[in-house]
């Protein structure tokens, strides 16, 4: 969100309430020329979750929270922006446990665990199974991320490339 503008704006209501009397609204220009409208109401599910990293970026040292989790904060993304993502949720981790559901190689090679999440049917039933990734399972899951399909040396090559670069950036 390169060209982003964000502002918080705070006034004041009519009468007390439970919660208290200040009216707080987040408003963004997530693009060059459009105006500050309110995020609530413009931004979709991947700029929200993008902006709420930005905000726990700029906070890590203040919050307590211990544990974050970002379910495809990926979306809408790629290139760049992606490894963009990636850095700032590394950034963040150091200082708090995130877990992030990702569909992008650049993400997923960031990470310091991995698990495969696999929803599995029969004719009856619908079953969710997670099972931790050791490394050549890694390689292979951003691998398939990255190729589709088809898997190659090439791509089983890139991908081992996309782990080791990310793991210097740390």
């Amino acid at each position: 969100m390169k060209n982003a503008r964000f502002k918080v704006d705070i006034s004041k209501k009519e009468e007390f309430t439970t919660n208290g009397r200040d009216k707080i609204e987040f408003l963004i220009s997530p693009n060059i020329g459009e105006d500050l409208k309110s995020l609530a109401k413009i931004a979709s599910g991947g700029e929200m979750s993008r902006v709420m990293l930005a905000m726990k970026v700029v906070l890590a040292d203040a919050d307590t929270i211990e544990t974050f989790i970002f379910d495809e904060i990926d979306t809408g993304v790629s290139g760049r922006t992606a490894q963009q993502v990636a850095q700032k949720l590394s950034d963040l981790g150091r200082k708090h446990q995130i877990l992030c559901i990702t569909h992008l190689p650049q993400i997923a090679a960031m990470g310091d665990s991995h698990f495969l999440i696999e929803k599995i049917s029969d004719s009856k039933n619908t079953f969710t199974t997670i099972c931790e990734l050791d490394y050549k399972k890694i390689i292979f899951e951003i691998a398939r991320l990255t190729g589709g399909v088809e898997i190659t040396d090439a791509t089983l090559k890139a991908a081992e490339e996309m782990k080791r670069l990310a793991l210097n950036l740390k």
